[in-house]
């Protein structure tokens, strides 16, 4: 199967985090939010990697190229103008008689995906939520196949949201709708839903089921990215921290193996990137880039950018690259 990460998106409710970096390579416990959903898919047999590339797109493919992918190839979004239209790009790198496994590059889940080697339908992944308008959702019938696909519905149809993991067999038809959708101009709230497209599909006689994931993870505000920071370090094994001088790591954590931490306490749920150097502070509920120093001062619920400075601070901060703040000063 092909698989397809659009990740053009902005991430303009985590600036100034986000004014250096694209969303997807943000870092998140210990690697950047896109690999973590690369690992999503690891046990399935691929044969291409597409990323629909946009804001800070050369950064994307700076990534790929580090990663040296065997099988990856980035396609540019220069004007976006929805899902729909991101994933009509990718249509000449299709093929019809080869799935595709769409997969949103902003938001982290926990599921198993392994089932899709051998699926031989359509299969929308969801999970049920208690507020239904915020999502596109899939209404289903007794055999739980989809009858009807509704973007943001404002009065209720269904629970059951879909969470941005789209598995196609029917590749044909999803190309015919795409194209429909662009050619007719058909658009919802002014951009080419791919749910629209779906529905589509769903209109055509194509059969689609859903699934469920475990859980979802938000990363799209300051105060959900660092839950799911947290979220993921619980869930991963502990490190030797015995290095660290006089300090004391209280886990989870994630320190990467040249950050420097003295005479400190750091954790819970505290993320340190690469030579990042930590001295007489305190540290909880903090994500913290490359090559940042933060020496006397007590953080929580802070992101920190890359090559930053933080000095005689108390409190929270959501800093972007190059930042500094001194003796509570910006």
């Amino acid at each position: 199967m092909k698989v397809i990460l659009p990740v053009a998106g902005t991430g303009t409710r985590l600036r100034p985090f986000t004014l250096s970096l694209p969303k997807c390579l943000l870092p998140i416990a210990g690697n950047t939010l896109i690999d973590h959903i690369i690992a999503s898919y690891s046990a399935l047999s691929v044969s291409e990697q597409i990323f629909i590339t946009g804001y800070k797109g050369e950064l994307v493919e700076d990534f790929i190229r580090q990663r040296d992918f065997k099988n990856a190839r980035s396609v540019r979004q220069r004007n976006p103008q929805g899902l729909g239209e991101a994933i009509s790009l990718c249509l000449p790198y299709l093929t019809d008689d080869e799935p595709v496994l769409i997969i949103l590059g902003d938001t982290l889940f926990d599921a198993d995906l392994s089932f899709l080697e051998m699926e031989k339908e359509n299969v929308l992944m969801t999970r049920k939520v208690e507020d239904p308008r915020r999502f596109g959702v899939a209404v289903t019938d007794a055999t739980g196949h989809i009858t009807k696909l509704v973007e943001k519905p404002q009065t209720y149809v269904s629970n059951e949201a879909l969470v941005g993991i789209y598995y196609i067999q029917d590749v044909a038809e999803l190309r015919a709708s795409l194209e429909k959708l662009i050619r007719e101009d058909i658009r919802t709230r002014n951009e080419y839903q791919l749910t629209d497209a779906l529905q589509m599909m769903v209109e055509s006689g194509c059969k689609f089921r859903t699934a469920s994931i475990r859980s979802w993870l938000d990363c799209g505000t300051a105060e959900t990215f660092l839950k799911t920071n947290a979220k993921i370090l619980s869930e991963m094994e502990t490190q030797d921290t015995s290095r660290f001088e006089r300090s004391q790591i209280i886990q989870p954590c994630h320190i990467a193996d040249s950050a420097v931490i003295r005479n400190s306490v750091v954790g819970p749920n505290v993320s340190v990137g690469p030579e990042v150097v930590i001295e007489n502070s305190r540290v909880a509920d903090t994500v913290i880039s490359e090559r940042t120093l933060l020496i006397d001062s007590e953080i929580s619920h802070s992101i920190f950018g890359g090559d930053s400075e933080v000095k005689g601070f108390k409190g929270s901060l959501l800093l972007g690259d190059h930042s500094k703040v001194i003796s509570g000063v910006l």
